[in-house]
């Protein structure tokens, strides 16, 4: 497990600024990115987990200190219950708070039939998916239920609904990973905590824009912008607004839901 800290000075420091602190695993690029970039631009300060690409993480970081925030950027691999748990720690220790946690960490399965899928790599998804947002959760919840708001939101997708063919081991994942959030979100209500889901489908990121050339043998994935919903495919900053939207005052009374990103199918 190895736990790496990058620190980045906004002007946080200001007496009787109180900033809310978010956790966003998978942080440093694609959706994670767009969502650390967004909950700084309505006042978060930001722990911006990343696995291998430390460039993009901090890139990510520089940007959120532009927007007047502070962030420290953490490599953590969190299929690792060691490293998970180091995280929590770490971002606490730097931070001395979280209000809000985004399990975004995720990675694509190899599109095998059921039987040609090894247990390893079902392991492996499982465990970067669903348990490491277990153990996040286990470890800051407790912390959380002092607040007056705090969040969890789980970054899902289409496929726990969809289940389609050659798709094991990342449907399962994601089918579990809502299991986790509408069990947390009845257990969590009345200490204040929102638990929410947000279900993306197509997002034009690295990973989307491998899996349409896998899939479909699509060497750009903007060409496939003009047959999509409202003449594009979902950017990282549609799922991004969604989160912020779950995060803010205007959600207060809403826990336990799954919105889907996908316009309209």
């Amino acid at each position: 497990m190895s736990v790496q800290n990058h620190p980045t000075t906004g002007d946080l420091d200001l007496p009787g600024v109180s900033r809310r602190v978010a956790l966003v695993t998978g942080g440093g690029r694609g959706i994670g990115r767009a969502i650390a970039l967004g909950l700084a631009a309505d006042g978060f300060d930001v722990a911006v987990n990343f696995r291998r690409d430390e460039a993009a993480a901090a890139a990510t970081t520089s940007d959120i200190e532009s927007l007047g925030g502070r962030a420290f950027a953490y490599r953590a691999s969190v299929d690792d219950p060691d490293a998970a748990l180091g995280l929590a720690e770490a971002v606490v220790a730097d931070f001395g708070t979280v209000d809000t946690l985004v399990c975004n960490a995720g990675i694509a399965s190899r599109g095998n039939t059921v039987v040609d899928t090894e247990l390893g790599e079902v392991d492996r998804l499982m465990r970067t998916h669903v348990t490491s947002a277990f153990l996040l959760c286990k470890a800051l919840v407790p912390a959380m239920r002092l607040k007056e708001r705090a969040d969890v939101v789980f970054i899902s997708s289409v496929a726990a609904r969809l289940q389609s063919a050659r798709s094991l081991p990342y449907t399962m994942a994601k089918v579990a990973l809502e299991a986790l959030a509408m069990t947390l979100a009845k257990e969590e209500r009345d200490a204040q905590i929102h638990v929410n889901v947000v279900a993306p489908g197509l997002v034009a990121t690295e990973m989307g824009k491998r899996l349409v050339k896998g899939a479909m043998g699509v060497e750009d994935i903007a060409t496939l912008d003009a047959s999509a919903p409202f003449g594009r495919v979902c950017r990282p900053e549609d799922v991004a607004d969604v989160v912020r939207f779950l995060v803010s005052p205007a959600s207060g009374y809403l826990t336990g839901q799954v919105v889907t990103v996908d316009g309209g199918g």
